[in-house]
């Protein structure tokens, strides 16, 4: 194998602050990744119906589309570090509630609902911070590896806590999984506490002044057609191709109950190789049509995957899946840090957040709906099919998407704020980030 293919691993050797935040993150996605399997296998094992399996992506909808863009103005405006472990501590209090009901002798299935919009309020409020203090820990020639390397820990994870989840879930059930989860968090909080303070922004703290922040990051991602694209690709794959609520029945379809936790790894397997062999990424400047493709091929692989005759090829369906999505992701990724300034990264980040959240739940809707209509077979392949469908349009009606190549200049802001526009770049920070 060529050395150039191998992942960059100078962030991990250079920073320890973004040491730190890898470990938080590694070390929360094993226990989030295996709960969001429980929860779902959870509301299958109460209800039997697909509807109301896909109804919880309503419940996390409204959390989300507030607590994001709201995160992302408190992300420019007070210490990020400080967001980030708090609301670390709120999402052990989510875990050890589902734990207790998990451990009622009858568990009521209104506090998945209920505990999985709070845990995505929580989320919401945490990622932005997150995501605008990458730059901080790493220098901007490495910011595409740095999002490898923790795509590397996320699909790792991925892999082997979706799988843990699907199993414990089923034996001994799923509030192993909630404490799992709990300690977790717990670890990671201690780890978020080592990281140096992470300060940004200046605005004062009034609604009025958050919603002001909220509307100019909002406008400064309309006027950038680029990143307006990106979004609005990732949006399509998600809300039309979104697969993971159908998995516990597509499973029982191919009479392979036990293949439901390894179709929720399945996907990081594909995207764990493409991390771990991503040395040519950096050589790609072209981001908005690798963007494109890679969103496109998920469609096409998501429909392969619904109208599969057997396990075995579904999950390789899965897999090639999961690898087309971590090349959209890490592009999306180097594009959003390589060019928008500081001062705008929190509230963009609460944009960003909404372009890839926003999609799961919605889709997970989507998916349950047409299935009770159809089939879940129906429900995937046909969806598949939309997805690269939307994608194709997007690119036709957002040209500067597809033009997009990467630079070593930020884009000027066409409008939002003279101080945006004034910005030289980000702000990189040699002392000291997410899932």
């Amino acid at each position: 194998m060529s050395h150039s293919l191998l992942p960059d691993l100078t962030p991990l050797r250079t920073s320890p602050p973004f040491r730190q935040l890898f470990a938080s993150r590694t070390i929360t996605a094993f226990g989030a990744l295996s709960s969001e399997v429980a929860v779902l296998v959870q509301a299958k094992q109460l209800t039997g119906s697909p509807l109301t399996v896909g109804l919880l992506g309503v419940a996390e909808l409204v959390p989300l589309l507030v607590f994001g863009l709201y995160g992302g103005a408190l992300a420019d405006r007070f210490d990020r570090r400080a967001l980030m472990r708090w609301c670390e501590v709120g999402l052990a209090g989510c875990a050890l509630l589902f734990l207790v009901n998990a451990l009622l002798p009858h568990p009521a299935v209104w506090p998945l609902f209920a505990l999985a919009a709070v845990t995505m309020a929580l989320s919401s409020l945490q990622r932005p911070s997150l995501d605008a203090s990458v730059t901080r820990l790493v220098p901007r020639d490495r910011l595409t590896a740095a999002a490898a390397l923790m795509s590397i820990s996320q699909n790792a994870n991925f892999i082997l806590g979706s799988a843990f989840g699907g199993v414990l879930a089923v034996t001994p059930g799923p509030w192993l999984v909630y404490a799992l989860e709990a300690a977790g968090f717990a670890a990671s909080f201690v780890f978020l506490s080592r990281l140096p303070p992470l300060t940004a922004g200046g605005t004062d703290d009034t609604g009025t002044s958050a919603l002001r922040d909220i509307m100019t990051g909002l406008r400064y991602a309309l006027r950038r057609r680029d990143l307006l694209g990106s979004y609005l690709a990732d949006l399509a794959a998600m809300i039309f191709a979104y697969p993971n609520a159908m998995f516990p029945f597509l499973a029982s379809d191919l009479h392979a109950a036990w293949s439901t936790g390894l179709m929720f790894a399945a996907p990081s397997v594909g995207a764990l190789a493409v991390s771990l062999l991503s040395g040519w990424m950096g050589r790609v400047r072209r981001h908005g049509v690798a963007i494109a493709v890679a969103a496109g091929a998920y469609g096409l692989a998501i429909a392969a995957f619904g109208l599969s005759p057997d396990v075995y090829l579904a999950l390789g369906c899965l897999i090639l899946a999961g690898a087309a999505d971590m090349v959209s992701g890490i592009f999306r990724a180097t594009l959003w840090n390589q060019t928008i300034p500081d001062e705008l990264r929190g509230r963009l980040a609460g944009v960003e957040l909404l372009s890839y959240s926003v999609g799961p739940p919605v889709g997970q809707l989507r998916s349950g709906l047409t299935a009770s209509l159809s089939s879940a077979r129906f429900s995937l392949a046909s969806g598949g099919l939309i997805c690269t469908g939307a994608v194709a349009v997007v690119c036709a009606a957002l040209p500067a998407f597809v033009r997009y190549q990467a630079s070593t200049e930020i884009p000027a802001d066409p409008g939002a704020s003279k101080a945006a526009e004034a910005a030289p770049g980000p702000v990189l920070d040699p002392a000291s980030r997410t899932c």
